[in-house]
């Protein structure tokens, strides 16, 4: 096997694990509010969720074809450097979403992805390595950066408008039937969100490791993506999904408002309209940023909810983090593989990207979050107020 081959499939099981990473990450987005208003038990909405994912994956490739070919000018530049940065930019999202899952921060995937890239492509050829700007299906000021800061706020403003309606429309009418009626409403609503997350979020991934099967040569830009593409792809961020990402799931639905029925579908369906239309149009836009501002939106529509604004300026602030510094771990990640060497390089960014990775995964059970736990009440802190902390643990 070629050193070429080899670090083709090195990149290619890395662009699953990052799909794979986006799944358990983002699994909340779909199924936090209805966990929280408990329309779907948990094991049973990660299932769902994961199953819809697989489907939602086969929908569209119109996001696929903007990843691959809308933001990085990789035109002349030689098949080794490129996977070198497709590798550095999949390590940078990779590492800054279980950084984020660990700390339990709603951040978004899509921009951790498309920050590792960019830092790597800058850092491997300048600025003009990026397509800042472009026709209406390139460029990441118009395909990213524009609808990163609209759509949160969009959906805030649908599913407010959404949740104030449905509380006027059911004022008269007796709560206990109403709320019974919306968490049936919400498995279809929910169900929904993670139809419309597999269409856009799988996308990113297949168009990644295309990108990385035209760099080597094995495909032109203007084939077809393969369909055993779409079915790792699908397969990977189905299984992530399945996992279930307790920590961000615990976040969405308990830490920013006291979510009931009617916000829990006003939500949802704000935000599958949202991911759905923006997919059509190949905007890969991020669904965590969709979904919380729905979230957000129906504290604000709801008369007498509460808002902590606290959570919501911890999440802003690591939305806007989020591309420069995956975009820092990406460039730094080209370095190391490019000093290294074509191979031992390559090799070396993955074994910090597998030691990264375990410590992340077990300082997580120092405090974990699980079924058990992920509704219990929000008193301030990611951690419930009613489980044992850790110097308690070790005296028991």
């Amino acid at each position: 096997m070629s050193a070429e081959l080899l670090v083709l499939l090195i990149v290619i099981v890395t662009a699953l694990a990052f799909d794979f990473t986006n799944g358990f990450h983002d699994t909340a987005n779909a199924m936090a509010t209805s966990i929280a208003t408990g329309a779907l038990g948990p094991r049973t909405a990660v299932a769902l969720s994961a199953a819809l994912n697989l489907v939602g994956a086969f929908l569209s490739v119109e996001v696929a074809k903007t990843v691959s070919g809308g933001l990085l000018n990789i035109s002349g530049v030689h098949h080794m450097a490129l996977l070198h940065i497709v590798f550095a930019g999949l390590v940078g999202g990779i590492l800054w979403n279980l950084m984020t899952w660990l700390l339990g921060i709603p951040s978004s995937s899509s921009h951790a992805l498309f920050g590792g890239l960019i830092g790597a492509a800058v850092a491997a050829l300048g600025a003009s390595g990026v397509i800042w700007t472009g026709d209406q299906k390139t460029g990441v000021i118009s395909k990213i950066i524009i609808p990163a800061v609209l759509a949160p706020f969009v959906a805030a403003l649908v599913a407010a408008l959404g949740t104030y309606a449905v509380y006027w429309l059911t004022r008269r009418s007796e709560k206990g039937k109403v709320s019974t009626g919306f968490r049936w409403g919400q498995i279809g609503s929910a169900s929904l969100v993670s139809l419309a997350h597999g269409t856009n979020d799988a996308q990113k991934t297949m168009g990644v490791i295309f990108m990385a099967l035209v760099a080597h040569g094995t495909y032109t830009g203007n084939d077809d993506i393969p369909i055993w593409v779409k079915v790792c792809c699908a397969l990977a961020i189905a299984a992530g999904t399945y996992l279930g990402g307790w920590r961000i799931i615990r976040t969405l639905g308990k830490g920013l408002v006291e979510i009931d029925s009617p916000q829990g579908f006003a939500a949802e369906s704000s935000s599958a309209a949202i991911i759905l239309t923006s997919a059509q149009f190949g905007l890969p836009l991020s669904t965590t940023q969709t979904a919380t501002g729905s979230i957000l939106g129906t504290g604000l529509g709801k008369p007498g909810a509460e808002v902590r604004w606290g959570v919501m300026g911890r999440m802003a602030t690591a939305w806007l983090v989020t591309l420069p510094l995956a975009g820092v771990v990406g460039a730094v990640c080209w370095f190391i593989a490019d000093l290294g060497g074509s191979l031992l390089g390559v090799l070396i960014v993955l074994a910090i990207l597998i030691a990264a990775s375990t410590w992340m995964y077990l300082r997580s059970r120092k405090n974990p979050i699980d079924t058990n736990n992920v509704n219990a009440e929000w008193e301030g802190g990611l951690t419930p107020a009613d489980q044992p902390d850790e110097n308690a643990r070790a005296a028991a």
